[in-house]
């Protein structure tokens, strides 16, 4: 029996390996401004000048056939871009919204400055800049994941402009700086450049979906290996150094009193993403990521909060739970 179960767990482990062979053999180099990889809708582009250099906002703008007058507008996270948004912008365009999908500078299909000084302030004006060349001056801010910092943000520096905020699992519910050690961004940088295919998707099964693994998400997990290929993938790690720093270094959950306007919060409770895991005890490290918790206290912080909570989903719930996100966002904007 026993060399029956040790036969039968190196048939398992070979497989797995195969497996995970095959699904980095699939991966292809990305160029750095993911000009071979194609959105759901078409891209277009602002030219910024910015920080004494010119750099390219890439965004989608989606119109509706039958509009109804209304403006979304889609804040990505940082392991994504505008693309993983698309089956969103599909049903708010079909409900009758234009939809504002922007690339933040050093994400997606935007420019990978080789010096930035990452803060959310700046990146707010950039989509502010955004929004007027496209002569609009109201839209509700749907942010996830780091764009739900973002999304924060700029509803704090534009409140006459953000008449909803969504906020989709959004990180910085907690200021991880007091737990987890201070590390330079050439910490972060070296972190990045050691990354491979079963690193981020591991890191991704682990945090975002809480172990429950579908093959669909192996797209998110390509597109970030996919650019690991890419001779100068120097750039595009150093970029996403500075934005670490940025995250860590910049809370915004001290200002959730000071916002304005209605407030949603959709939270799936599976969601275990904090900043610094790695870097700090077993105890500590237990107590970090509690979204069923942090969601809850995030919602009696907000003045004109509400909040669902999307049980057995992760960091995802508009890839991994689509309807039960869509349903809530739908409600709250026709209210």
């Amino acid at each position: 029996m026993n060399r029956i179960l040790i036969a039968l767990n190196s048939i398992l482990f070979f497989c797995a390996c195969n497996f995970a062979f095959a699904q980095q053999n699939e991966l292809k180099s990305l160029d750095l401004d993911l000009s071979n990889y194609d959105y759901p809708y078409e891209v277009q582009f602002l030219n910024l000048h910015v920080q004494n250099q010119e750099l390219k906002m890439g965004y989608m703008d989606v119109k509706p056939e039958k509009p109804n007058g209304k403006n979304v507008m889609l804040l990505h996270g940082k392991n994504f871009n505008g693309a993983y948004w698309r089956t969103t912008i599909q049903h708010l365009s079909e409900s009758g919204y234009r939809v504002i999908v922007p690339d933040q500078i050093g994400f997606g299909k935007s420019s990978k400055p080789a010096y930035f000084q990452y803060t959310f302030h700046q990146l707010a004006l950039n989509t502010k800049a955004l929004l007027d060349s496209l002569t609009i001056d109201k839209v509700s801010v749907l942010g996830h994941s780091m764009g739900g910092m973002l999304a924060t943000r700029f509803a704090l520096m534009y409140p006459e402009v953000t008449e909803k905020l969504i906020l989709e699992n959004p990180i910085g519910l907690e200021d991880w700086k007091l737990k987890v050690p201070y590390q330079p961004v050439e910490w972060w940088y070296q972190n990045e450049l050691d990354k491979d295919y079963e690193q981020i998707k591991e890191y991704q099964l682990s945090n975002y979906y809480h172990g429950d693994w579908k093959e669909e998400y192996n797209e998110w997990v390509k597109l970030l290996a996919g650019w690991t290929l890419n001779p100068e993938y120097e750039r595009i790690a150093w970029n996403a150094a500075l934005t670490y720093d940025m995250i860590f270094t910049q809370p915004v959950l001290y200002e959730f009193g000071e916002i304005q306007m209605p407030t949603l919060l959709i939270i799936g409770t599976k969601d275990r993403t904090a900043l610094g895991k790695q870097l700090v005890n077993e105890e500590a490290r237990k107590t970090m990521g509690l979204y069923g918790e942090l969601a809850k206290k995030t919602r009696d912080a907000v003045p004109d909060a509400k909040l669902v909570e999307i049980q057995n989903v992760g960091h995802l719930p508009h890839i991994q739970s689509f309807e039960k996100f869509i349903r809530p966002l739908l409600e709250f904007l026709a209210q």
